[in-house]
């Protein structure tokens, strides 16, 4: 029945257009509302303005563009993509806001997809983003606990405390591997790259700041 409907959709009418914009703003505010509540860079009004705005273009695109109508809708993944851009940041050893721009990306797919009449595929999209952003964090983190990477940077005073930590890492089970190494007027700069549990990283941070041979440490 749904379907029948959402076919029937002349693209060319005023009340269908409407109703495209009204979804594309629905489909932005569920997706912007999820990342609003996560405090990410990109939020409610965002979203919404990434979601309205691509359907905005890809019904001009279908009006004007009558012997090319993708000739405007190519150009929304362009400016998309410089958006998207803008969100991500390298945050000392690690890059943040990537599933941001991915979000911003898809969202801009789906307001294509409500501005092109394919409504019922553009809801169909904003319930795998969400079940995506919401639903799967709990395999993400699964997966971290048992598998997380971290990057030590740690000062040590004697060029002998190296081995103090092979030690540690070996100690609580965890791989390593020597990334760089810098002498400093106070001692030694290492950085490694780490892997295993994450409660063998806790445990090994905890000992780091009770062994008075560490200097310091970031990660």
């Amino acid at each position: 029945m749904i379907e029948n409907v959402i076919s029937s959709f002349d693209p060319g009418t005023i009340t269908t257009q409407l109703v495209m914009i009204c979804v594309s703003i629905l489909i932005g505010t569920v997706i912007g509302a999820e990342r609003e509540y996560k405090n990410k860079s990109a939020g409610l009004r965002t979203f919404i303005l990434v979601s309205f705005g691509s359907c905005i273009f890809t019904i001009l695109s279908i009006r004007i563009g009558i012997n090319n109508p993708d000739r405007l809708a190519a150009n929304i993944i362009t400016g998309i993509g410089f958006l998207g851009a803008g969100v991500i940041f390298k945050d000392n050893t690690k890059i943040e806001g990537i599933t941001t721009a991915t979000t911003i990306w898809a969202t801009a797919s789906l307001g294509m997809s409500a501005g092109a009449g394919h409504i019922y595929l553009a809801l169909l999209g904003t319930a795998v983003v969400i079940i995506i952003l919401k639903l799967l964090m709990p395999i993400q983190k699964f997966i971290d606990n048992r598998h997380k990477i971290r990057e030590y940077k740690i000062a040590t005073a004697a060029i002998t405390d190296f081995e103090t930590c092979l030690a540690l890492f070996h100690e609580y089970h965890l791989k390593f591997l020597l990334v760089s190494e810098q002498k400093d007027p106070g001692g030694f700069s290492r950085t490694w790259q780490v892997r295993g549990a994450l409660k063998n990283h806790d445990r090994l941070v905890f000992r780091l700041v009770q062994d008075p041979r560490i200097l310091s440490y970031h990660f």
